[in-house]
């Protein structure tokens, strides 16, 4: 989630373990309410989403095959099980069928028994009733492994559940498949870590899917399963999304609660999903978003996400935008940036936006402070653990807790708070509604994935920028709280790259806007080729 400015050298075993199964969890009363507003506004939905593209359609047809996991988005999926061309059960089956044949090593559990149970039960009524999803490792569920993808804490076992979670489950019918991989304390942008080994991209296996949700990513892109959950403290939705060629919302910070047990840390995280369409994107958030007092950051409920899809484009029209390479002072891949660059050219074409050049969209470099005091909350999960589980960690999370130890003092916290400041005074300065702007489209990423196994690359499309430019473009939104998405925009070697927008707090519907006529204009694959994934 929180992503290290730090490498290190790769060095990594592929230890597993058994893990138990699901506890259930109760409905809550105001959870069985929502169920029946969903059900009411579906189909009202359904009728103002702007038709799918019809190329996008025929490139799909594996999507019908009775043995194969649904290779199209989430929504198409219930879709097809209210038509009866397909039962939550065969999915599931199809799903769990994919998982043991797969090579990218995308998950850490399966929960078989009680998800059958469950898809057999399925509501199909609901939004994504009877869809397997993924949820990510860092995500807790009643009765499944909690172990921070670490070693040290290997056998620990979730008492509770996440409130996006059994949202996702109790409101939104989804089926909880299995535990997707993520990488150690989510700490690093890729997914490789001592107890459950490399997670590999689907576009090219000795490639990363990103992290910290690469789990996530690559089960979605790699046409496991639909739609899997995620978090972003650093980039750890955006990251994976673009080098998945995913869509990739992080939301406005406590858009969706974090509850139970809310931990804020530096007050970056924001938990979302994985998805292969603007629609499955809008839909989690209309299932999962809302206030929840035991997480008393997260905001009110908003209605009506994937309703609005395709009717906000004059709204879109005459906003002010700032195309920025250097976004965060990150140095980006030049072959990369050209192709994003005409990209969001067509994008302002389309839209109508307003391009502005010559803002001032320099940032204060908040990484190194940022960094100590996330090392600080790694250290406090480990507890009397370290020092000597220090072998057991990760090479990332190791070389942090050793560079950082005994840097964190009453000293060093004015300084994170000062500098923290300072971005929030920056970012609303280039985002004034005045003087600024109210877009920002830059990279999700400085370049294309890289290596699975690590280490963080130092170069980019041949500049050399060290390994602390990983995650600087994706760092000032979390800084700040803005929503930011990462939208598939076309390809590099063979591999997906990601167009960033950043917008202002709370303008996550014409994120989401912006991203469906990209969708419709230069649709993209909705899974890696096939003949590409590997078994």
């Amino acid at each position: 989630m929180w992503i290290s400015t730090t490498s290190a050298p790769a060095n990594q075993s592929d230890r597993r373990r058994d893990t138990p199964v699901l506890a259930g969890v109760d409905l809550q009363s105001e959870h069985k309410r929502r169920q029946i507003a969903f059900v009411l506004t579906l189909n009202s939905a359904r009728r103002t989403r702007p038709p799918s593209d019809p190329e996008r359609r025929d490139r799909l047809p594996s999507a019908l095959v009775a043995d194969q996991a649904w290779q199209g988005d989430a929504c198409s999926l219930v879709e097809a099980f209210r038509a009866g061309q397909r039962s939550p059960v065969e999915e599931l089956e199809a799903t769990f069928a994919a998982i043991d044949a797969s090579a990218l090593n995308a998950f850490s559990h399966l929960d078989r028994e009680p998800a059958l149970l469950a898809a057999g039960a399925a509501d199909v009524g609901l939004p994504f009733g009877g869809v397997p999803i993924g949820v990510k490792q860092l995500d807790t569920v009643a009765g499944w492994p909690s172990t921070e993808a670490s070693v040290p804490l290997a056998g620990g076992i979730a008492s509770s559940t996440s409130t996006m979670v059994q949202r996702a489950r109790d409101l939104g019918g989804a089926v909880l498949a299995g535990q997707t991989t993520a990488s150690e304390f989510g700490g690093v942008n890729l997914t490789r870590t001592v107890l459950h080994g490399t997670t590999r991209n689907p576009w090219q296996l000795d490639r990363t899917p990103g992290g910290s949700s690469g789990g996530s990513a690559a089960a979605v892109a790699g046409g496991l399963l639909t739609l899997a959950t995620g978090g972003d403290g650093g980039g750890s939705i955006r990251i994976p999304a673009g080098f998945c060629g995913l869509v990739g919302l992080k939301a406005t910070f406590g858009r969706i609660p974090r509850s139970p047990q809310a931990k804020y840390g530096n007050l970056t995280v924001s938990v979302g999903c994985l998805a292969r369409s603007v629609r499955d994107t809008a839909r989690w958030f209309d299932v999962c978003n809302g206030h929840d007092p035991r997480d008393p950051l997260s905001l009110p409920r908003v209605e009506g996400w994937e309703r609005g899809l395709g009717t906000l484009g004059e709204q879109l029209r005459g906003l002010r935008v700032a195309v920025v390479e250097r976004w965060g002072n990150a140095t980006v891949s030049p072959p990369m940036w050209e192709l994003l660059s005409a990209a969001a050219e067509e994008l302002i074409a389309t839209t109508g936006l307003r391009r502005v050049d010559g803002i001032d969209a320099g940032l204060p470099r908040m990484g190194a402070a940022w960094s100590i005091s996330g090392m600080i909350e790694i250290a406090a999960q480990l507890g009397e653990r370290y020092p000597d589980c220090a072998d057991d960690l990760t090479p990332e999370i190791r070389h942090g807790l050793e560079a950082t130890a005994g840097k964190y003092s009453a000293e060093a916290r004015a300084r994170i708070e000062r500098r923290r400041m300072e971005v929030n005074e920056a970012m609303a300065r280039i985002f004034d509604p005045v003087d600024g702007v109210d877009l920002v489209i830059t990279a999700s990423n400085p370049d294309v994935a890289f290596a699975a196994d690590g280490p963080l690359p130092d170069t980019f499309g041949g500049v050399a920028a060290g390994a602390g430019n990983n995650g600087k473009l994706t760092f000032p939104a979390n800084l700040h709280g803005n929503p930011a998405i990462s939208i598939p925009a076309g390809e590099l070697d063979g591999l997906p790259i990601g167009l960033q927008v950043i917008g202002r707090h709370f303008t996550e519907p014409l994120l989401l806007e912006l991203a469906l006529l990209v969708e419709h204009n230069r649709p993209w694959p909705l899974t890696a080729p096939s003949e590409l994934v590997g078994s």
